[in-house]
């Protein structure tokens, strides 16, 4: 009896292991990619990323000054982040060479 129990135990993490080894996790996409394909052009809305970024700093201020430091930070660590994307988006568009062979 315990020696089938093992077996059943190995067979099924083996079936297990096998399942999430046929489906890559680049496969599922995640909740906030909404710009990313490998099909289309990835596009870049900068003015509405900037947007975002100065909401996100002016509820940092906002929090800052009742007193939650801990969630202005989260607030500024989001707008860093979607500045850092700001940048990346500038930086493909002035390192594109342009269409291959056109």
């Amino acid at each position: 009896m315990p020696r089938r129990f093992t077996t059943l135990a190995v067979s099924a993490a083996i079936a297990g292991g096998v399942l999430f080894s046929a489906v890559p996790a680049q496969a599922a996409p995640a909740a906030d990619q909404t710009s990313v394909s490998a099909r289309g052009p990835i596009t870049c809305n900068i003015s509405k990323m900037r947007q975002q970024v100065a909401s996100h700093k002016s509820k940092a201020s906002k929090l800052d000054a009742l007193g939650y430091h801990k969630s202005a930070a989260k607030e500024r660590a989001k707008a860093r982040a979607i500045q850092a994307r700001i940048q990346q988006c500038q930086d493909a568009d002035d390192n594109n060479p342009g269409p291959i062979g056109g």
